[in-house]
């Protein structure tokens, strides 16, 4: 992997609350930093203000913020500099919930990471969604299809994580985000795109 390809990129990162992922997005999080992208890290409100059986809000966000080196953004406020004053290279919603991509879908801005990745679209600039969601092929499904057909918008690869226990679900291979990254940033989508996992 070409280490240039991502150093000094500016990078939103946006964390919504599918709360069972949050903690494996460290890892690519932390790799993302170590590859010399200035990333700025982005919350839901869920994700600001909840803690779950899998995370505590408090030493997760830390960890976010130690990782990064900069205060997360959890306000509308706050999001909207990603507009014309501090314009980022790439924003990437990992995990992007159901909901999310469901507000995505339909033109909502009523949080953080939905405002960053609207501010951030009206740029022309790409956005990456590395979705974890229960009903995939179900509700969420004519969503995530609108979406991947909107210029700009990527995916990182996702297949099925329970076929047999949850037929409907889908989500991202996080293993494949640095290289969904660089295939965004020259404004390709990474194939294949659905997987089996």
């Amino acid at each position: 992997m070409n280490e240039n390809k991502l150093s000094g990129k500016k990078i939103g990162f946006g964390i919504t609350a599918s709360f069972c992922t949050v903690e494996q997005i460290l890892e690519p999080l932390q790799e993302l930093k170590n590859l010399g992208a200035d990333i700025y890290p982005v919350v839901s409100t869920n994700v600001s203000t909840l803690s779950s059986r899998f995370h505590d809000k408090d030493s997760y966000l830390k960890k976010v913020t130690e990782i990064c080196g900069r205060d997360v953004i959890s306000t509308i406020a706050g999001a909207e500099t990603f507009g014309p004053d501090n314009r980022m290279d790439v924003m990437i919603i990992a995990p992007a919930t159901g909901n999310t991509l469901a507000k995505l879908a339909n033109g909502i801005s009523d949080g953080a990471v939905t405002m960053a990745s609207k501010a951030t679209l009206r740029n022309g600039t790409p956005l990456l969604l590395a979705l974890f969601t229960n009903d995939a092929l179900g509700a969420s499904g004519t969503n995530i299809m609108k979406l991947y057909n909107t210029k700009n918008i990527f995916f990182v690869p996702f297949g099925q994580d329970n076929p047999t226990k949850k037929p409907t679900s889908m989500t991202a291979d996080l293993s494949l985000l640095i290289k969904s990254i660089e295939s965004t940033l020259e404004g390709k989508q990474l194939q294949p795109a659905i997987i089996v996992h």
